[in-house]
């Protein structure tokens, strides 16, 4: 007779626990290593948080977790759990090079998003995103799929509005705020048992950000986001984060009044906005036309309609990478980029 193996899930661990049956009905558990990340003690389990309207439940301190966005892992590598992360998806740029060691050794499971069977694969005992897409019909797996299997998940209060995935099918209807990325950090920061560490990053983004923008104001020249493709560009609307960065920064957002995150828009009406500046996302991914920089300049300068545009002719261009104008601890990223090309053109306003 062979010996059995049972695989239980725990929330504190979620690993395999092998279980030998002799003759007489004796059992033998092999204890597992904890992780070298191992909790400050300080959280105490269970514990209860409020998520996008679920109430989500964490009995201990997960030890596999699955990155579902490029933001959610770089703030679990900042909190030093790159032992505990089994899988990351969607990037839209390099890892920030303070966090290459600790990504290393972690499994990309897609460069976008990953199927329901190869996310299992990694056998998670916790799943995070930073959009709501991905639990959204048509996207990787539900909440609710991923709890009837024993596995918890979190999603970003930063897509989160009146208790709905703003990216996942809902509408946001107040301007996002830095504030709700600090909650995310905090709460992921608790879940884990490593508070502490979740405050001193919080500190941290909160100083170089008050560094970044003392003594830069724009006096309200206008500006446009473009994130993505040329044929019908996505662009800032007025509510997300990237608008956030303009008017942290003095600056008007010329689709301000566009409540969607990143709506698609022709370039008839950009040309008719006629933005100042140009803030364009350098995206080190292969998804659409003009993803890159280079890519991005090259359509603006070369293109009939949007040659005519004063600051393209004047290069007035910002290059930020797509991480840095999503709601992630990059937006301090591009403040200072935005601060240094201030520093460097301030003389032209």
């Amino acid at each position: 007779m062979g010996i059995p193996v049972v695989r239980a899930r725990t929330a504190a661990l979620s690993v395999a626990v092998l279980v030998g049956l002799t003759g007489c009905g004796a059992s033998e558990v092999v204890e597992p290593e904890l992780p070298a990340s191992a909790g400050e003690g300080s959280t105490e389990y269970p514990l209860t948080l409020e998520n996008c309207g679920q109430e989500v439940t964490v009995e201990a301190a997960p030890a596999r977790v699955v990155s579902l966005d490029q933001n959610s892992t770089e703030i679990l590598l900042s909190l030093g759990l790159e032992d505990r992360l089994v899988g990351t998806a969607s990037w839209t740029d390099p890892v920030l090079d303070s966090l290459a060691e600790a990504n290393d050794g972690v499994p990309r499971l897609a460069d976008n998003a990953p199927t329901y069977e190869v996310l299992l694969g990694a056998d998670p005992d916790f799943v995070t995103a930073s959009f709501g897409r991905h639990y959204a019909e048509g996207g990787v797996v539900s909440r609710e799929r991923l709890g009837e299997t024993g596995i918890g998940s979190y999603l970003s209060p930063t897509d989160c509005d009146n208790g709905r995935s703003v990216n996942g099918g809902g509408t946001r209807t107040a301007p996002l705020t830095v504030d709700a990325l600090y909650q995310e950090i905090r709460e992921l920061a608790e879940i884990f048992d490593v508070p502490d560490r979740g405050e001193e990053l919080v500190a941290e983004l909160q100083g170089r950000a008050a560094a970044a923008t003392e003594g830069v104001d724009f006096g309200g020249r206008t500006v446009m986001f473009w994130f993505a493709d040329t044929k019908t560009p996505y662009v800032a609307g007025g509510l997300g984060s990237a608008s956030s960065l303009a008017t942290t920064t003095g600056m008007e957002n010329v689709f301000k009044d566009t409540p969607d995150d990143w709506p698609a828009v022709g370039w008839e009406s950009v040309v008719e906005a006629d933005p100042d500046i140009l803030v364009l996302g350098d995206l080190q991914r292969d998804r659409f036309p003009g993803d890159l920089l280079d890519d991005k300049v090259e359509f603006l300068t070369q293109d009939e309609l949007t040659g005519t545009l004063d600051a393209v002719q004047q290069e007035r261009f910002i290059a930020l990478h797509g991480a840095e104008m999503n709601p992630s601890i990059r937006f301090v990223d591009g403040l200072e980029k935005i601060q240094a090309w201030w520093s460097a053109n301030e003389d032209q306003f």
